[in-house]
Order: structure tokens, then C-alpha cells, then sequence
């Protein structure tokens, strides 16, 4: 497995696992809007994707995750949201999912971020102990939604 960022002309590399990503939070199956949104991100430069690639031939797309900067005016940085995490079913339990936080982690630190935040489910329990493992602190819960917060 590695893990690479892609650019806007990649963007087809994550289509059907963002896809995927999106019926896990119970959204409609639709491979057209996904891409769309995907490319427009990138194009724009509005997000950063790593991809972790797998298979004998390294042609498998595995798991990705999106980042979306953060901008403070009072502290004049910029920080990063990871927004979203997605390892395909068949690839669960190999660490992907660290890699890819830890490739996302290095990343914004070498950008000058202080923090990489990231929101879950009150009910993702398995990836909420995943993030407190690596070092994230549980920021602002409500009924739905954990913040997450580490220091980089």
C-alpha cells in the first residue's frame, strides 16, 4: 500500500470510494455527483485528497481522505479540516485509516498548522477510538456530532 496526494486531472481515482463514503452516511447512490464534486474541489483548489493505493499492482483505491483549510483571521493561520475518511470494506483492520490521518497530520504541520480538526458521528465508535488512539481530543460534543482536535 502507498499513500499519494492526487491531483484535478486524478480525480476519477476516488469517485466510487467517495461514493461509497457518502452512502455510509445514508445518501443516495449517485456515482454522477460524486464525481462532479470531486473534480470541482480540486479544480478549485478548495480540498487536498490523498489516496491509499492497493493491490498487486498498487491500482487499487482503498481508502481516501478530503481536507479543507481552516482559516483564522484573529490568529492569521490556517489550520485544517480533515472532513472526510473512507476505507473500503475490503481493506479495513490493515491501518489505512491511521495512514492516511498521519499522512494528513504531516501534511498540515508542514503547511503551518497548528491543529487538523475532524467531526464524527456520536455512533462511530470505532472511529472515534481510532482518532483518541492517534491523539485526537474531543472538542465540542453534541447530541450527533463529536469535534476532534490534535496539535501538530
Amino acid at each position: 500500500m502507498r499513500i499519494k496526494r492526487i491531483n484535478a486531472d486524478e480525480y476519477q481515482t476516488v469517485t466510487a470510494l467517495f461514493n461509497q463514503y457518502r452512502m455510509f452516511y445514508r445518501q443516495k447512490d449517485d456515482i454522477a455527483l460524486a464525481e462532479r464534486f470531486i473534480h470541482e474541489r480540486l479544480h478549485n483548489n478548495e480540498s487536498v485528497i490523498f489516496v491509499a493505493i492497493a493491490g498487486h499492482n498498487d491500482d487499487i483505491p482503498a481508502g481516501f481522505t478530503q481536507l479543507y483549510p481552516l482559516l483564522s483571521s484573529v490568529r492569521a493561520t490556517k489550520n485544517w479540516l480533515l472532513n472526510d475518511l473512507y476505507v473500503d470494506a475490503a481493506f479495513r483492520q490493515q491501518g489505512i485509516g491511521e495512514a492516511l490521518i498521519k499522512t494528513a497530520m504531516v501534511f498540515a504541520k508542514d503547511k503551518g498548522a497548528k491543529y487538523l480538526q475532524l467531526e464524527t458521528e456520536v455512533n462511530n465508535t470505532t472511529a472515534q477510538s481510532l482518532y483518541e488512539n492517534i491523539g485526537f481530543v474531543k472538542q465540542q460534543p453534541d447530541d450527533q456530532h463529536f469535534v476532534y482536535q490534535v496539535n501538530i
